[in-house]
């Protein structure tokens, strides 16, 4: 098959697609539309998050049997325009999913510790112990919503903390030896901390909201590795000045790009200007699940899925 790359991924997807016969091509500059004028040509594309693959996009590409997602989401491909043509979607959860996990741990970590703020006080030059007193995990309830691979991965991180780990998933039945399914309710009753592992879609999409939030029964910690849309920033932003939001590490924005390699813009909307001097938030940019190891297993994923299905 010929095979066109959209954004740099790890050598070794070019490579062991190369060994298998594939010829690969690699445009990671032109424009949507010089790319849709030459997609007749190909019988594959591999993406990150450049653009949208939308209907019209589909329709340029007259011979295309698959689309390669070199992530976990499929939200930036018209997924049922795709299918009606019976272009195979391929995406890769597992190959970040530890990564994800890992990550969820950390800020949420640190957030207990205080270690962001504590390691700037100190390079300061001011030794402020009792400020910087932390809170343990033992004992605390945690909730994960979303209960696919990176709700997975992080519930089994926890195991080695003596926690209760809730799950609430739309699917039933996914529950498992790390994790207690429970109704959204009984989430929301006994949730110490929340973490949010869902893709985006029409129910996620601004899903924490103050009504949202407010249904709970004890202030809480928010984690957010998934996607920044589920997250409306300014009801995230009255809720941690009123204190019904403990504290929050952010791994993605409301105010990212579709394609999650920038901000929207250089202006800085107010919500987002008091998460950035907030002392109990922790923010970093999307990388949750962009380690050295995942860069790695997320092309492997996607050789592995293409060898399974049309090998």
């Amino acid at each position: 098959m010929k095979i066109l790359h959209l954004d740099q991924n790890h050598p070794v997807l070019i490579e062991q697609l190369a060994a298998l016969g594939h010829t690969n091509h690699e445009d990671y500059t032109s424009s949507k539309a010089a790319i849709e004028a030459k997609m007749h040509l190909y019988d594959g594309i591999i993406i990150r998050s450049r653009f949208r693959i939308d209907a019209g996009f589909l329709d340029k590409a007259t011979h295309l049997k698959f689309i390669g997602r070199v992530g976990a989401g499929l939200e930036n491909i018209d997924t049922t325009y795709a299918a009606t043509k019976g272009i195979h979607l391929i995406a890769a959860p597992e190959g970040n999913r530890n990564a994800v996990g890992e990550h969820a741990l950390g800020l949420l970590l640190a957030l207990f510790n205080k270690l962001h703020t504590a390691d700037r006080e100190v390079r300061e030059g001011n030794w402020q112990r009792e400020a910087n007193r932390g809170l343990e995990l033992e004992g605390k309830t945690v909730g994960i919503i979303g209960y696919g691979h990176m709700g997975k991965a992080f519930a089994k991180k926890l195991r080695g903390f003596d926690v209760e780990v809730l799950c609430y998933d739309i699917k039933p039945n996914v529950g498992d030896e790390n994790a207690t399914q429970v109704s959204l309710e009984t989430l929301q009753e006994k949730a110490q901390v929340l973490s949010l592992h869902v893709p985006h879609t029409e129910l996620t999409f601004q899903m924490i909201n103050t009504n949202f939030i407010s249904a709970f029964k004890q202030p809480f910690w928010l984690l957010n590795t998934a996607r920044g849309s589920c997250v409306v920033t300014e009801d995230l932003v009255a809720a941690l000045k009123s204190k019904a939001i403990l504290g929050a590490g952010l791994d993605v924005l409301e105010y990212e790009k579709t394609s999650f390699e920038s901000l929207f813009s250089n202006t800085t909307p107010p919500a987002f200007a008091y998460l950035l001097s907030a002392d109990n938030v922790i923010l970093s940019p999307h990388v949750a699940g962009w380690t050295v190891e995942s860069h790695h297993k997320l092309a492997q994923t996607i050789v592995d899925k293409i060898v399974n299905y049309f090998h």
